[in-house]
C-alpha cells in the first residue's frame, strides 16, 4: 500500500518526528511513502504560519530516505497551500526550490480568509460559501500549474455543519476537474475526511470522483494526511477498494514530479 500524504513536525500543526511517522509507516506494512510537509505562506492565523524550514527538513528527507533503504521508498514531497496575488508567487518559488518528487496543491484558505472557523462563512448562505470557494480554486489553477495532484478538493465541509446542495456548485467543480485533467495533474484521495465526522461522505466526494473518472482523470493518489503516528495508512485500504468500485484501474505514485501508474 502507498499513502502520498504524511507530515511531520516540520509541520506546525504535528509535533511527530520523522523518524516515528516513518517508522508507523513500516510498522503498517505500507511499501511507499510521501512526507508532504505544510508550506502555507501569508496562512491568515499568525500562531500557524506554516513556514517551513526549507533547509532542514530537504536535509531530514534525504537523510531519511538514505536510512531507510530496502525498508520502505520515501518520497520527497511537499503540500503547498495555494493562494492568490503575491503569495503565489511564493508557491511558486517553493515548488522550485528543491528536487521534490511530489507535490499537493492544497486550498486551505480563499479569498484571504482561513476556512477553519466562522470568518469565511459568515454572512452569505452555505451555497453562496461553496460556490464562492470553489471558484476560488477554480482561477487560481488556472494560473497555478506548479503542483501534481491537487488536495483535498472538498475540504470545505471539513469547517461547516452546513454542507451547500451540491446543485450550487458541481458545475464549478466540473472546470476545476477539466482544467487539471487538461494541465496533466490529478486528484487526491483524502480519507482524513473519516477522522473529521463526515461519516460516509469521503474526500473528495464520491459525485466528484465519479465526474472525474467520466471526465477521463486517471492520475491518483492515495493519502491518509496523517499528523500522528496512529493515524498513518488510515482507511487506505477502503479508498483503494472505492477506486475500484468506481471503475479505476490504477492509483499513482511520483518520482522526480513522474506519476508512475500502478495496479490496483
Amino acid at each position: 500500500m502507498y499513502d502520498y500524504h504524511i507530515h511531520t513536525s516540520f509541520s506546525d500543526d504535528s509535533s511527530t518526528p520523522m523518524k516515528d511517522m516513518i517508522a508507523a509507516a513500516c510498522s503498517a506494512g505500507l511499501k511507499e511513502i510521501a512526507i508532504t510537509d505544510h508550506f502555507d505562506p501569508d496562512y491568515p492565523d499568525p500562531a500557524y504560519p506554516f513556514a517551513l524550514d526549507f533547509e532542514n527538513y530537504h536535509k531530514a528527507l534525504l537523510e531519511a530516505q538514505e536510512a531507510n533503504k530496502g525498508k520502505i521508498v520515501i518520497r520527497k514531497g511537499v503540500e503547498i497551500g495555494i493562494q492568490h496575488g503575491e503569495t503565489m508567487k511564493r508557491c511558486i518559488t517553493c515548488a522550485s526550490s528543491f528536487a521534490y518528487d511530489f507535490i499537493i496543491g492544497s486550498f486551505h484558505c480563499a479569498e484571504g480568509y482561513e476556512l477553519y472557523g466562522d470568518s469565511y462563512f459568515s454572512g452569505r448562505s452555505p451555497e453562496e460559501s461553496y460556490a464562492a470557494y470553489y471558484t476560488y480554486v477554480y482561477e487560481n489553477l488556472k494560473e497555478y500549474k506548479d503542483y501534481n495532484v491537487l488536495g483535498h478538493l472538498n475540504i470545505i465541509d471539513r469547517y461547516t455543519d452546513k454542507i451547500a446542495d451540491p446543485a450550487s456548485y458541481m458545475d464549478i467543480v466540473a472546470e476545476i476537474l477539466k482544467q487539471i485533467i487538461s494541465d496533466g495533474k490529478g486528484l487526491e484521495i483524502n480519507t482524513s475526511s473519516f477522522r473529521y465526522g463526515l461519516g460516509d461522505r469521503t474526500t473528495p466526494a464520491q459525485e466528484m470522483l465519479q465526474l472525474y473518472k467520466d471526465l477521463g482523470g486517471e492520475i491518483m493518489t492515495i493519502g491518509s494526511d496523517a499528523h500522528r503516528p496512529k493515524d498513518v495508512a488510515f482507511k487506505i485500504d477502503y479508498a483503494q477498494e472505492l477506486m475500484r468500485t468506481l471503475g479505476f484501474r490504477y492509483l499513482t505514485t511520483f518520482e522526480q514530479r513522474k506519476p508512475i501508474f500502478v495496479k490496483l
